[in-house]
C-alpha cells in the first residue's frame, strides 16, 4: 500500500478538528502509511494540542490564508499521494482511503475526488443543503459549475465533459481551452509528482493546478469516486455562511494577480444568469420545490435565501474593490 500525505490548513480549528483528525486515524489502512501534515497560521485555542494528540506534523503557516497553508503543507510531504481535506472535513466511513486510491491504478488518472458531498439527515440544515445541491455556494449550481453530485440535477455537474462510467468511479477527461467545474478541494487526492510539475510558490488555489496544467496540456484525466466526504461547512449558523461567501470574494479579489484560473472566461455569462436568477425568486423557489419532491428536506427552502445573501455579499464586496475600498480579511480573530 502506498503512502498517502494529508495536507490540512488550520487556523483556530479546535471545534472541528478533532472529529476530522479522528476519521483519519480510523480508517482501514496502515497508519504508518498515513501523515498527516497540519500547516496552522498561529491558532491561539487547542488546535494545536489536538493536533499532537492524532501525532500530526506541525509546520507554520506564516501568510495565515488556507491557500497559504496547503501550499506550505505539500512542500513536507513524504507521501506519493497528497490529499487536500479542510478542518471541517470529514472521511464518511474506514474505507475511504482505499475507496479514493482505487483510480490510480490507471496511470493516466492523476487526481481523484469524492463525487458528492454526504448527506447526514441530522446534520444541520446549510450543511445538508449544500450536499442536495452539489455545492457550498449556490453562484456554482446556479451556473452548472458545481463539482459534486446534486440531487437535483442528477450529475455531479452541469457542464459538457467528456466521462466515463468504471463502476465504482467516472473516469473523466479535461479539455485544453475548456470550461471546468470547481474540483481540487474538500478531499481532493492528487499523485505528488503531478503537482510536483507545477512549481507551486506561496499560495494552492485548487482550481488553478488544474488550469495550470491544461494550459500547457491538451488533457488531464481525473476520476470521480462514487463516495462522499463530510464537509460540515457552517451547519446551521446563517452568519458563518454569510461571513464565508464574504471570504470567498475578498480572497479572490485581493490575490487576483497571483490566480491563474480565468474567471472571467464563466463570468461573463454566469453574473448575469445569477443576478436574474436570485432576483426574481421564482427560479430559485422553484427548483426548491423540485428537490424537495426529489428528496424532501426543508433545507431545500433555503436557497433562494442562500441566493441571496450571496448576492448581497459578492455585491457589496465588488463595490468596494471598484471603489478601492476593499481590506484582506483579518486573520488574527478567525476561527472555523
Amino acid at each position: 500500500m502506498d503512502k498517502i500525505s494529508f495536507v490540512l490548513p488550520t487556523l483556530n480549528a479546535q471545534l472541528q478538528l478533532d472529529k476530522c483528525l479522528k476519521s483519519i486515524r480510523n480508517q482501514n489502512y496502515p497508519q504508518n502509511k498515513i501523515e498527516i501534515i497540519i500547516s496552522d497560521g498561529g491558532s491561539v485555542d487547542n488546535t494545536l494540542k489536538i493536533a499532537k494528540k492524532y501525532k500530526c506534523i506541525l509546520v507554520e503557516n506564516k501568510l495565515k490564508t488556507a491557500e497559504a497553508g496547503k501550499a506550505v503543507g505539500i512542500k513536507k510531504v513524504t507521501g506519493k499521494f497528497i490529499a487536500l481535506i479542510d478542518s471541517d472535513n470529514i472521511l464518511p466511513d474506514k474505507d475511504w482511503i482505499k475507496e479514493m486510491l482505487t483510480p490510480f491504478k490507471k496511470p493516466i488518472i492523476q487526481l481523484s475526488e469524492p463525487w458528492s458531498f454526504t448527506y447526514r439527515k441530522n446534520s444541520g440544515f446549510i450543511e445538508r443543503y449544500s450536499s442536495l445541491i452539489g455545492a457550498n455556494d449556490p453562484y456554482a449550481f446556479v451556473c452548472g459549475i458545481y463539482d459534486r453530485f446534486s440531487t437535483l440535477t442528477n450529475n455531479w455537474t452541469s457542464l459538457d465533459i467528456n466521462q466515463k462510467d468504471c463502476k465504482n468511479y467516472i473516469s473523466i477527461k479535461l479539455k485544453h481551452k475548456k470550461l471546468i467545474p470547481t474540483i481540487g478541494a474538500n478531499g481532493t487526492i492528487y499523485r505528488q509528482s503531478f503537482l510536483e510539475k507545477l512549481n507551486i510558490d506561496k499560495y494552492l488555489f485548487d482550481i488553478d493546478l488544474i488550469q495550470q496544467y491544461l494550459n500547457k496540456n491538451q488533457y488531464l484525466y481525473i476520476a470521480k469516486v462514487k463516495t462522499g466526504i463530510i464537509h460540515t461547512f457552517c451547519e446551521s449558523s446563517i452568519k458563518k455562511f454569510i461571513r464565508k461567501q464574504n471570504r470567498r470574494l475578498v480572497d479572490f479579489y485581493y490575490y487576483k494577480k497571483v490566480r491563474k484560473f480565468n474567471w472571467s472566461k464563466s463570468n461573463y455569462t454566469c453574473i448575469p444568469k445569477f443576478i436574474i436568477y436570485t432576483l426574481l425568486v421564482f427560479p430559485s423557489f422553484f427548483d426548491s420545490l423540485k428537490g424537495f419532491t426529489k428528496k424532501p428536506d426543508m433545507a431545500w427552502f433555503f436557497h433562494p435565501l442562500a441566493c441571496f445573501l450571496s448576492l448581497f455579499t459578492y455585491g457589496l464586496v465588488t463595490i468596494k474593490y471598484k471603489l478601492n475600498l476593499l481590506k484582506p480579511i483579518d486573520r488574527t480573530i478567525w476561527k472555523q
